[in-house]
């Protein structure tokens, strides 16, 4: 649960917008992103008397939240963060494109072509070689960006994570990347080969197999590589008995075996948990920082939240609906490529779609028609959160005592660790925002409540 910039991303990177970002935009498949709603502040809150086994700052139990406010130094450097990040994510995504207009320009992928044909004249190696060295040329371009990002997390306090330990995860990313891309780039660039004129849906056709693949790969193979999970109930075995709890109440079946703890606090400061994962490989991840900083009530409610995206298909819908929105990427792409190479593909030295020096123009428009949808894709994840902060409230009332407040108290302690912005703009929510804010989660928990008349929630009766 976070009110960030994201997203997340947030599906998870291995999820169908990660596939997306990766036979699209050359994206990423890796180490997990740390939300970037805000940066920790370890003098912000502390707890009079915390709970046994809880340390750092905490919301009192006995504080009553009625909005959410910050001290008025962690306010300006909310304030700050979120401006920085802002103006971070739109230039990023501005850049990406300018990249692969200068690699366009500079004829740079038909260099490459030149060099992967003059090995061998075989399909296979040739995308062997091509595509590794327009990936990773592309990513080498991109890295500035990944320095300053993570510079300002450490500046704020929202990572810890040495620079060491940051490039060798950059390292392994890039591997990950490298294999998953050159295999879509061999796959792309086959079907365009044999249907230029269907490419676009065979190859749609094609990426959903991978994509499920890839869901259901990440969370056993990929994201260990980056972080140390272990089962809940080992970590902490009270916890996991109040969550059984929960679960048994609300009549779900989500096992202890379906419940990990992360190792956040190695490499971040920030709160998380998360679900991931299809069919034997699904589950809820809850942070280390999450349990160090949360009193055991308001992480039910945070697991609460979770086992809602878990009850609610949250997964699989979110999948689907960018797989609809991959299909119509794909076909503007293949429209526009049309006649984009017919204009300018001389000048640009390419000899047509199923050239391998198209790549860039294909990854180019495929950015563009991407970052014109992203704010459809933020609003549907922040209608699958605000679904899952519902779902919360639900399962854990008439288990926790005020259940209403224990939830914004969760609120505010992320917002708080997290230095979430508590005044966005309505602009920085729809493009940037795959969570609605703080502020506005902290409302609905105070406000809701339709048990005071005798009714029943919607997902919980």
């Amino acid at each position: 649960m976070q009110a960030q910039v994201m997203d997340c991303r947030r599906f998870l990177i291995a999820a169908l917008c990660a596939t997306m970002a990766l036979c699209l935009l050359s994206g990423r498949l890796g180490a997990q992103e740390t939300p970037r709603s805000g940066a920790g502040d370890q003098a912000a809150h502390v707890t009079q008397n915390p709970e046994p086994g809880k340390t750092g700052p905490v919301t009192p139990s006995d504080a009553v939240v009625t909005a959410y406010k910050l001290p008025p130094q962690l306010y300006s450097k909310a304030r700050n963060l979120s401006r920085i990040f802002f103006a971070f994510d739109l230039a990023s995504g501005l850049y990406a494109l300018v990249i692969l207009w200068l690699i366009l320009h500079f004829n740079v992928a038909p260099k490459y072509r030149r060099w992967a044909e003059g090995v061998s004249a075989k399909y296979l190696v040739q995308a062997v070689v091509f595509a590794p060295l327009l990936l990773l040329s592309i990513d080498i371009l991109e890295l500035p960006l990944s320095i300053f990002e993570q510079r300002e997390l450490r500046r704020y306090g929202l990572s810890i994570q040495g620079w060491t330990s940051w490039a060798r995860d950059w390292g392994v990313q890039e591997i990950l990347t490298l294999i998953v891309g050159t295999i879509l780039v061999a796959i792309v660039f086959a079907i365009i080969r044999r249907s230029p004129r269907r490419w676009w849906l065979y190859f749609w056709l094609a990426v959903l197999p991978i994509a499920t693949f890839l869901i259901f790969l990440q969370p056993i193979v990929v994201d260990p590589l980056f972080h140390q999970f272990g089962p809940l109930q080992q970590k902490d075995p009270a916890l996991t008995a109040e969550l059984e709890r929960m679960a048994q109440c609300a009549g779900v079946d989500i096992p202890p075996s379906r419940m990990y703890w992360m190792g956040a606090s190695e490499k971040s400061t920030q709160l998380n948990a998360y679900v991931t994962g299809l069919g034997s490989s699904k589950r809820i991840v809850v942070w280390d920082t999450t349990i160090a900083k949360m009193t055991t009530p308001q992480i039910v409610f945070v697991v609460g939240h979770e086992m809602g995206h878990y009850v609610l298909h949250h997964v699989p819908e979110g999948a689907a609906i960018l797989a609809g929105g991959l299909l119509i990427v794909l076909f503007l792409v293949y429209c526009c490529a049309e006649w984009m190479l017919r204009r300018w593909g001389e000048d640009l030295r390419i000899r047509g779609a199923g050239d391998w020096a198209s790549l860039p123009a294909l990854l180019l428009l495929a950015g563009i028609f991407s970052f014109i949808g992203n704010p459809i894709a933020n609003a549907v994840s922040r209608h699958f959160e605000h679904q899952a902060d519902q779902y919360g409230l639900e399962v854990t009332h008439g288990l926790t005592p005020n259940s209403g407040q224990v939830a914004a108290q969760s609120f505010e302690t992320d917002g708080i660790v997290d230095l979430a912005d508590p005044r966005p703009s309505r602009m920085q929510i729809i493009l940037t925002y795959t969570h609605p804010s703080i502020a506005e989660r902290i409302r609905f928990s105070l406000g809701y409540d339709p048990w005071a008349h005798g009714g029943h929630g919607k997902f919980v009766h």
